[in-house]
Parts: structure tokens; sequence; C-alpha cells
């Protein structure tokens, strides 16, 4: 099967249920970081978001799974998470999990992904000074 190349048809190989929080959680990230640019990764299967060319630009991904979705914050371990959010044990990478859509709704969510912007301003701002 061809790597997908649209939110579509990356969708499309998932549950309908899944497809169900796919859609509001890109839609929660579109408003939660306005103007980034959603890329369709279709070997690894997600959508990333970001404000910069390649990898250095990224804020954040959607992972899918055929029980739900990752919401991955790029850089997340360096960042404060008070409510307890994130997964994952990775030295550099977080996620949180979306099993619904109502865990779009979870206190500190929106306020995470705006830490996970303003950090990759201070990265970037750092690296061109």
């Amino acid at each position: 099967m061809p790597a997908p190349n649209s939110v579509e048809d990356l969708l499309a190989r998932y549950p309908e249920d899944v497809q169900e929080v796919a859609l509001a959680a890109r839609e929660f990230v579109r408003g939660a970081l306005p103007d980034a640019e959603e890329t369709v990764d279709g070997p690894a299967n997600l959508l990333g978001y970001q404000y910069g060319p390649g990898y250095k630009g990224l804020i954040c991904t959607l992972m899918m799974s055929s029980t739900g979705v990752k919401l991955g914050i790029v850089r997340g371990a360096e960042l404060s998470d008070p409510r307890g959010l994130m997964a994952g044990s990775g030295k550099v990478h977080r996620h949180v999990p979306l099993s619904h859509v109502t865990d779009l709704k979870q206190p500190g969510l929106k306020q995470l992904l705006k830490a996970a912007l303003a950090a990759w301003r201070r990265r970037s701002a750092e690296s061109t000074s």
C-alpha cells in the first residue's frame, strides 16, 4: 500500500472512531497553533505541525493507531507538565494519549501546546543570535 499524501488518505487507514478523534485533534491543534503549517508524513503515518522547515520547525505531531491518537510534543521532556498530561519515557519527546474527543478538553492541554510553541520560539531566537 503506497504511503498516503493527503490527510484524507492517511485517516482512511484507521477506524471511524480514531478518525473522529484525529479530526477533532487536528482542529484543536490548529486553534492552539495559528498559522502552523500542517504536513502529512506518509511514511511515518503522522501529521506534523510546524513553523519552519524540516524537523527544526516542528512543534507537535498527531500519530494515529488502531486504538487512538497520540498528540506528540516535540521536546516535551523539557516542558513543565503540572497536570501530568504527557506520557512517554524518552529523553526528548512526550505525547498526550487521546482516546476520545473529550480528551481534548483536559485542563492544561492548550497551555502545553502554547508552551511548546514558546520553547520553539526561544530556541529559534537563540540559534539566530
